[in-house]
């Protein structure tokens, strides 16, 4: 660690790793005295063994994760040994579950033990086969028979009752994750569902409480999180995302797919009536051959199929969850697929639901030391996942800063990369010390 570490202990740093379709990226950062998120480092790798936000080529993706956390390691000045990984996929489904313990101690009030009883329950679930649980979100609590309880610590109640947002991974996809982090000779703090992470970045407190649905639009998939009241209600993961528009482009339009990629994002638009009819767009020939021209509106065309697509998806999504009338705060749009052109409007035009750009802007602290022009680009949305994974993490070191003995606050976790065997947090992550926080934010799923 350096040597500004030896700070307060309320700021732990910490890392975020998202390991994305079309990239890989590792944000080293810690808490300000102002309570904002300092990034003390970040580094991007391409990503060539994900595919659709699952895992597809180990090497390639342990490739990735090396060079992304080598940079950011050097621009930090910090060893990095310990991340916050996040995961997405089709493969993740959600379902809600209710549970209940009854106490016997009458004498004493509710506290976090029992909390904690009734979470870890919720873990013993028989899931089918390949099925693993990632999160245990508790929502409203019960306590005998009194329901719509948010926070019940220092209640008297002999039943203690919890409805849950349960969300569960395939097995194998879990696994390869973990496998590519321990081959980049890293240790995984927590696995985090992406949607709830850059739900952290992007959305506001109102929001989460007057009703909103994020929808993150990555390469390979979208994520939707909707929330109601402050607590989180539906997630999914749709397997299409901005290289589905790319792929569309390449084949429409007859051209390589690094050219597809760049008229995306230099002329592409998600409504072809904003566009004019005579927008010529000229694309070099391919060796010795003649150059092509491609009209922007019809490129238009070609995008706003895809993404109406996704959004009709995503829609769907919305109704299902029940939750459809009940969006004040409507939708907010975030990834690298929100930065697209006229996709707000598209947006409201599907859903009739108002829609703004998510940018993770204000939780971040301006840093003077990053080099130039690395600030103002971590503002763009396609990073929103990374620094929700950040955030996350601050926020458990936090909670465990309080929670776990002085002398253990002060042991910095070094990496030796000769023993696989890593520092204190790994002893205590083994122990199967559990917490929960007070807040419904910070979930705990280790096991």
């Amino acid at each position: 660690m350096d040597k500004s570490s030896t700070q307060e202990k309320s700021s732990p740093i910490v890392v975020g790793l998202d390991i994305g379709t079309t990239k890989i990226c590792a944000i080293v950062g810690r808490r300000s005295k102002n309570g904002k998120i300092e990034v003390l480092g970040i580094g991007k790798a391409e990503s060539a063994g994900v595919t659709r936000g699952v895992v597809s080529n180990i090497d390639k993706t342990v490739q990735g994760i090396h060079q992304a956390v080598e940079v950011a390691g050097s621009q930090s000045n910090v060893e990095i040994r310990v991340v916050n990984v996040g995961i997405a996929g089709q493969h993740i489904k959600s379902l809600q579950h209710r549970g209940l313990i009854t106490r016997r101690d009458l004498q004493s009030e509710i506290g976090r033990k029992d909390i904690d009883k009734l979470i870890e329950d919720m873990y013993n679930l028989v899931m089918p086969p390949g099925e693993e649980i990632i999160h245990v979100l508790p929502q409203e609590f019960t306590v005998d028979n009194e329901p719509g309880i948010k926070d019940p610590i220092g209640m008297a109640g002999v039943r203690l009752e919890a409805n849950f947002h349960i969300i569960s991974g395939q097995v194998t996809a879990i696994k390869n994750i973990v496998k590519c982090v321990n081959k980049a000779s890293l240790e995984s703090q927590e696995l985090i569902l992406e949607p709830l992470a850059s739900s952290e970045s992007v959305l506001s407190e109102e929001e989460k409480e007057a009703g909103v649905v994020l929808v993150d639009i990555g390469g390979g998939t979208t994520d939707v999180a909707i929330f109601h009241e402050g607590i989180i209600r539906h997630t999914a993961v749709i397997p299409f995302g901005g290289n589905s528009v790319t792929e569309d482009i390449r084949e429409g339009c007859s051209v390589m797919r690094n050219i597809a990629e760049q008229l995306k994002v230099r002329f592409g638009s998600a409504l072809a009536d904003e566009n004019k009819e005579n927008e010529i767009v000229c694309v070099p020939g391919l060796r010795g051959r003649e150059p092509k021209e491609i009209s922007v509106k019809n490129l238009a065309y070609v995008i706003q199929a895809r993404m109406e697509e996704i959004v009709e998806h995503v829609y769907y999504e919305i109704k299902s969850s029940g939750y459809e009338k009940k969006l004040i705060a409507g939708i907010v749009i975030t990834g690298g697929g929100a930065q697209l052109k006229h996709l707000r409007q598209l947006v409201e035009f599907v859903t009739g639901l108002d829609c703004r750009v998510g940018y993770p802007t204000e939780h971040l602290a301006k840093n003077e030391v990053l080099p130039k022009g690395t600030y103002e680009e971590l503002q763009s949305p396609t990073f929103a996942t990374g620094i929700g994974l950040l955030i996350k993490g601050i926020q458990k070191m936090e909670y465990m800063n309080e929670a776990i003995p002085a002398e253990v606050k002060t042991a910095k976790p070094k990496y030796d990369a000769k023993s696989k065997e890593g520092g204190l947090l790994d002893r205590l992550l083994k122990k199967s010390i559990t917490f929960i926080k007070d807040d419904i934010k910070d979930e705990d799923f280790l096991k």
